[in-house]
């Protein structure tokens, strides 16, 4: 069984909350430079998703764009995942993520998640083993929680994939 990689990434910073509604608020410019920063970083790792689930949000959508940027400023040749949006990180909880990431298909090696707290943190701390010593208070905006195990996507459930490291892209 080859190893299997699960980035969960929190949005950027967002806009102030406005008129508009929540699933229409944008990026802020800060967002904007994390979220390429945040593209950086899983280059720099060799975390390089095959498949992006990303909520339907206009700032998940502008996440992913930004981290897209950075992941191709260190390697424009690298294939294009295939990017999903799913209303389930938008309207849903860690249910819809764990059902979302047993439905992968068993080729694919590493998958980022992009959508919103508590969920991604909630399900960072529901996959992975119980660990005294790695407290995870809360993914700030931006912030990655990276997972790994040897099993198939399909055996995804609680405690089944170790957190391997945190990170919070900043620009």
């Amino acid at each position: 069984m080859t190893a299997r990689t699960l980035v969960l990434l929190r949005h950027a910073k967002a806009e102030t909350p406005g008129e508009q509604l929540d699933i229409e608020r944008a990026l802020a410019e800060r967002g904007r430079a994390d979220a390429q920063a945040a593209g950086v970083w899983l280059a720099a790792q060799g975390l390089r998703p095959q498949v992006v689930l990303s909520s339907p949000a206009t700032r998940t959508r502008q996440t992913w764009h930004g981290v897209a940027i950075g992941l191709a400023e260190s390697d424009p040749a690298v294939a294009a995942p295939d990017v999903r949006y799913e209303n389930g990180l938008y309207f849903g909880g860690r249910t819809e993520v764990v059902d979302l990431l047993r439905a992968v298909p068993e080729s694919v090696r590493t998958v980022l998640v992009i959508g919103h707290n508590p969920t991604m943190t909630d399900v960072s701390l529901l996959l992975r083993p119980f660990q005294e010593d790695a407290a995870l208070e809360g993914l700030k905006t931006c912030g990655i929680a990276v997972h790994r195990a040897e099993r198939a996507w399909s055996e995804t459930e609680p405690g089944a994939l170790p957190l391997v490291t945190l990170h919070t892209a900043r620009a």
